[in-house]
């Protein structure tokens, strides 16, 4: 499974995620008070190291859009978004057995390329037990109260892919809305970005 299948399932799912849409060769314009990330989606298969530029500009976004759209065609997609500034990121990994909540200040990138973890929490689907190390302070009430409303909603959608030894990992961020000068704005939302079904 990769991203474009993924950003469907958070659709199906019905939980917080990227607005994104379909970039057409019709597009000439976007908000110029945002910035915008845009990228190639793949239908299927590998989609790693696709093409994508991430907080540009209006004017940039469209230029990056109507390049691509001329190289990559259906049922590939040109796909876009607004960008956001991430507060707090992670992931979440739910197994049989299990759930892994892994957060870390600011971008994601924070915790799957530098390795850093602000917290970790495992949920023992068998016995109940909550087990947290780290900064256990770093997600408030509210915050982890959501975090396990969706994972509970999303270990029901894929129940059958459960059963085994697959893992279903899907990516989150605390976020806030930016300007073209990258200040946030706006409320602080949760935003899911990944999913995919893996083995173990």
């Amino acid at each position: 499974m990769n991203k474009l299948q993924g950003f469907y399932e958070l659709k199906k799912i019905g939980i917080p995620s990227v607005p994104w849409q379909a970039f057409t060769a019709n597009i000439t314009h976007l908000d110029p008070d945002l910035l915008w990330t845009i990228r190639v989606a793949a239908a299927e298969g590998n989609d790693f190291n696709l093409p994508r530029a991430v907080g540009v500009s209006a004017r940039e976004a469209v230029n990056k859009g109507q390049e691509l759209i001329k190289t990559f065609q259906e049922p590939d997609l040109v796909i876009y978004y607004p960008y956001f500034i991430a507060l707090k990121s992670g992931t979440i990994s739910i197994q049989e057995h299990r759930t892994i909540i892994e957060a870390v200040n600011q971008d994601l990138w924070n915790l799957t390329t530098a390795g850093r973890r602000d917290l970790t929490i495992i949920i023992d689907h068998d016995s109940g037990k909550i087990s947290k190390y780290g900064n256990t302070a770093f997600l408030d009430e509210s915050e982890l109260a959501e975090l396990y409303k969706y994972q509970r909603i999303i270990r029901a959608y894929n129940k059958q892919h459960l059963i085994g030894s697959s893992t279903v990992m899907v990516e989150w961020s605390y976020a806030m809305h930016s300007n073209v000068e990258r200040q946030p704005q706006g409320d602080k939302y949760l935003v899911f970005y990944e999913y995919r079904v893996m083995p173990y």
